[in-house]
Parts: C-alpha cells; structure tokens; sequence
C-alpha cells in the first residue's frame, strides 16, 4: 500500500513538473533530484570502504548541469581536483578508488540528469516519455515476473528478477511508450518509435542492475529510506539514468540525418 500511495503522490507531480510547470521551477526540481540522487550515491560509495566521494561531488555535478556546451571539460577537471585531493589521504592506497568513485558518481548521477535539459527543451513530451518508461516497464515487469518469472536474468546481482519479467517490461513500454509519441509527437515514424522504446527499456533495466550491483558491492539493501514503499530516491530513478542519455543520443542521431 505505501508503494501505491507514494507513486500516487510523485507521478502526478513529475506529470506537472514536466508538462506544465515554467522553466525556472523544472530546474530547480532537476536539481533537487540530481542532489538526492548523487547523496545516496555517495552513501552507497563510501560503504566500498576508501572513504565518501563527498561535498566537492555536489560543486562538480551541478557545474556540468549548469555547464552545457563543453561537459567534457568539466569531465576533465573533475578527474584532476579529485586526484589532486586524494593526495591528502592517510592511506594512498586509497587515493585513486576514492578518485575514481568522485568522476564515476558525477557522471553517472549529473551526467545522466543532464540529458534531461535537451530533451525538455526539444518538447517536454520526449522528458515525459523517458521517465514514463520506467514507470510502465516497471508495472510490467512485476505482475508478470513475480507470479510466471522462474528463468533468473542476473541472479548473483538481482535474484528476484526474471527473463520473464524483463520481456514483459520491453513489451508494455514499447505498447505504452509507441503509443504515446505517436499521440503526443505524431511526426516521429511509428519504426523508429518502437525501436527508440526498446533500446530504452533495455539500457533502463540494465541500470536498475547496475545500481542493484553497486548496493551488493556496498553491502546495503536499498539506497536510503527516502520514498515509503520504494526505498531510495535512487532507488527509484536508476532506470532513468540509464535510459535518458540513450534517447537524447538516439535523438541527435536522428534529427542529424533528417535535417
């Protein structure tokens, strides 16, 4: 029941940040969920042992949010302060792990908010789409994968999930998610719309694997206690990580060889 009332509560909100709300409140919502998310990454990566990336992660990841033409630079310059920091580490055998966990949690957690900045610019209903994914592969996957799931998919990461379920997730995105852009931006072909919606759902499960896979290694069950029902705030949104950066780079692969 707690699950159902907290996505009760935070669909129709993300539904109005999205789809209605002006730009000023859409990025504050932005990065308040990137914040959430890189806190209970930092959590997650200071259970490995060599110490929390830490506050410099927040300076840095809301820079390449802010940053917009040249991420890579701040790529860069992230990976040199953090090696520079880890000079002042008692053990030096950790000095290159923590490093390594400061550019991964950025990435991973601002670099994967931040494709969410285009695709709303673009139109808010491809936004809409990408995290509306996750929410109908998710429903998908559940009813079916726990009464008819008994063919494990990764079963030393996430042993509750099934071949069954993960099929059952691809296909109610690609009926949901088809369907929608078909409505909602009729000009993209029907084709490409099935191909886009699959090749999401895919990088979407493989992310809520990989955070399931991070949490084992942290020894941790879930990512914090911040959604009743659901866990973590990160535990939530790893689909999403994953799958936005593959549509806005389906998308600019596109409309290059369209325009």
């Amino acid at each position: 029941m707690k699950r159902v009332l907290t996505a009760l509560c935070l669909i129709p909100f993300a539904v109005w940040v999205v789809l209605l709300a002006n730009g000023w409140v859409f990025l504050t919502v932005l990065v308040i969920a990137a914040c959430l998310s890189y806190r209970e990454y930092n959590a997650i990566a200071e259970g490995y042992g060599f110490g929390a990336p830490g506050v410099v992660g927040y300076g840095a990841g809301l820079l390449m949010l802010a940053w917009w033409d040249v991420p890579w630079l701040v790529v860069v310059a992230v990976a040199i302060v953090a090696l520079i920091m880890t000079m002042r580490e008692e053990d030096l055998g950790h000095a290159l792990p923590r490093a390594a966990l400061l550019l991964i949690g950025v990435v991973y957690v601002f670099g994967c908010w931040k494709c969410a900045r285009p695709l709303h610019e673009i139109n808010p209903h491809w936004l809409m789409y990408g995290l509306m994914l996750n929410w109908v592969g998710d429903i998908g996957a559940y009813y079916v994968g726990r009464p008819f799931g008994k063919h494990k998919l990764a079963p030393r990461v996430s042993p509750k999930k099934s071949w069954e379920g993960s099929i059952a997730s691809v296909f109610t995105s690609v009926v949901v998610g088809s369907l929608y852009l078909h409505y909602f931006i009729p000009t993209f072909p029907l084709i490409y719309a099935i191909a886009l919606t699959v090749v999401a759902n895919a990088a979407g499960q493989l992310g809520d694997l990989a955070e399931s896979a991070m949490k084992r290694g942290a020894h941790v069950k879930d990512s914090g206690a911040l959604l009743p029902g659901h866990g973590g705030f990160l535990d939530r949104v790893d689909s999403t990580l994953f799958a936005l950066p593959v549509i806005y780079g389906f998308l600019l692969i596109y409309f290059k060889s369209t325009f």
